[in-house]
């Protein structure tokens, strides 16, 4: 049981480390086009990203997208 539990820490930790990677590499992208459009990277959204992975990611973009409308 213990290691199980381990197991889904260390993978929510890791999720949530490459979620803000991939945020940060995403908001450079979008501002090397002029795009408007950058995801904060904070506590929340490590863990949405966290919890949900890649689609958390493109959630918290396309909160962003709507909220820019």
């Amino acid at each position: 049981m213990r290691e199980k539990r381990s197991a889904i820490v260390v993978n929510f930790l890791v999720r949530g480390i490459l979620g803000i990677a991939l945020i940060f590499f995403i908001n450079e992208f979008l501002d090397s086009r002029d795009i408007d459009l950058n995801v904060g990277m904070n506590p929340l959204t490590f863990v949405t990203s966290g919890a949900l992975g890649t689609p958390g990611v493109a959630l918290l973009y396309g909160i962003e997208f709507y909220q820019g409308m």
